[in-house]
C-alpha cells in the first residue's frame, strides 16, 4: 500500500517531468489562460448581485482605466499582473492621493476575491505603495473679504451661496431644498441629512428667508438645476456652482476655496458668537441618531438669535 506522502513525491516527479518537456495540462487551465477582461466583466456581475449601485458604479470605473493601463502594457492574462504592474497604474493616474487609496481597494478587493475562487495564489495589491497623503486645508474658512466679493458677483448662484452660509447644510442637503421643508411662519426648515440619515430641523435667518422671498404654498426643488436624487450623479451638477464659486475666487485674487467652506465658515461666525460646541453639533447635524427621527434643537430660539447676528452678505454696498 501506497503512503501519502510516497503518492504526493511520484505527483511531483510527475509534474516536475512534465515541466522539463514544456507541458502544463496539470495545472488548472483557468489559472494561466483567465484574461483580465472577461474576469473584470465577471467580477462586476458578482458586485451586481451583492453591493449597491453606487458601488458598482464607482468599481466599474475604476477597473475600466485599471484593464486601459494593464493592456497599454502588454498584460492580457489575469496571472501576468505583477505588484510593479499596480504600482505602475496607481502612479498613472491623475487622481489626488486620497482618490489613489480608494482605486487601491477597490482593485484589491477583486484580487482578493480571485484568491477566494482560486484564480490566484496572492494579491498582488497586497505590497502595492501608495503616494504619501498630507493633510491640507481644503475646505478653508471664507473671510468678510471673501463673502462680499462672492456675493457681490454669484449672480444666478445667489441664493444657493446664501442658503450653504446661512444653514451650514453641506452642498448636497441644500441642493435637495424644496419649498415645501421650509416653514416661513416657524422659520424652520426640516430637511433629510444624508450622512446621518436623518431629518434634521433647523432654524431659518431673517437674512435668508428673505431671500428665499414669498414662498407660502410653493412646492418642488428651490435649485431645480441641481436637484437630483442620486448621490453619484449629483456630484457632477455641484460642479457647476463649484467652478463658480472659484472662478470668482481667481478673479478676485483670492485663495481657493469649496461650497465646504461655507459651512465651515458658518460653524466659525457661531463660535465667535459664543454659541457652545454642543449646540453648534447639534445645528449642523454632527451627532448621529436614528434614522428618520426628527431632532428638534434644545435651543432653537438661542440658536436663531445667534443666526440674526450674522452680517447679511447679500445686501452689502458696493464699496
Amino acid at each position: 500500500m501506497v503512503s501519502k506522502l510516497r503518492l504526493a513525491e511520484r505527483i511531483q516527479d510527475e509534474w516536475d517531468l512534465m515541466l522539463a518537456k514544456g507541458d502544463t495540462t496539470f495545472v488548472r487551465k483557468n489559472f494561466h489562460t483567465l484574461e483580465i477582461e472577461s474576469h473584470i466583466s465577471d467580477y462586476i456581475s458578482f458586485l451586481e448581485t451583492r453591493k449597491s449601485q453606487n458601488t458598482v458604479a464607482i468599481a466599474k470605473g475604476v477597473l475600466k482605466k485599471l484593464r486601459e493601463y494593464l493592456s497599454k502594457q502588454g498584460i492580457k492574462m489575469l496571472s501576468e499582473v505583477q505588484i510593479n504592474h499596480i504600482d505602475g497604474y496607481i502612479d498613472s493616474i491623475k487622481v489626488s492621493p486620497k482618490t489613489k487609496k480608494n482605486h487601491l481597494i477597490v482593485i484589491s478587493q477583486m484580487f482578493k476575491q480571485s484568491v477566494r475562487e482560486g484564480d490566484l495564489v496572492q494579491n498582488p495589491c497586497e505590497f502595492a505603495t501608495l503616494p504619501k497623503i498630507t493633510t491640507a486645508m481644503r475646505h478653508r474658512p471664507l473671510t468678510a473679504d471673501d463673502l462680499e466679493v462672492i456675493f457681490k458677483n454669484a449672480n444666478e448662484w445667489k441664493l444657493y451661496f446664501a442658503a450653504l452660509l446661512y444653514t451650514g447644510l453641506r452642498a448636497g442637503d441644500v441642493a435637495l431644498l424644496r419649498y415645501e421643508h421650509i416653514d416661513p411662519k416657524k422659520k424652520k426648515i426640516t430637511q433629510l441629512v444624508r450622512k446621518s440619515r436623518r431629518v434634521h430641523e433647523l432654524p431659518i435667518s431673517d437674512v435668508l428667508l428673505n431671500a428665499f422671498g414669498d414662498i407660502d404654498g410653493k412646492e418642488g426643488p428651490v435649485f431645480p438645476e441641481i436637484y437630483i436624487d442620486s448621490d453619484r450623479k449629483q456630484n457632477d451638477r455641484l460642479v457647476y456652482p463649484r467652478k463658480y464659486l472659484q472662478s470668482i475666487l481667481s478673479k478676485a485674487e483670492l485663495p481657493k476655496a469649496t461650497l465646504h467652506s461655507f459651512r465651515v465658515t458658518y460653524n466659525n461666525m457661531l463660535r465667535d458668537q459664543g454659541l457652545s460646541i454642543e449646540d453648534r453639533q447639534v445645528l449642523m447635524a454632527h451627532t448621529s441618531s436614528e434614522t428618520t427621527k426628527i431632532y428638534t434643537h434644545p435651543n432653537i430660539e438661542l440658536a436663531a438669535k445667534h443666526l440674526n447676528k450674522m452680517l447679511n452678505y447679500l445686501d452689502m454696498p458696493v464699496k
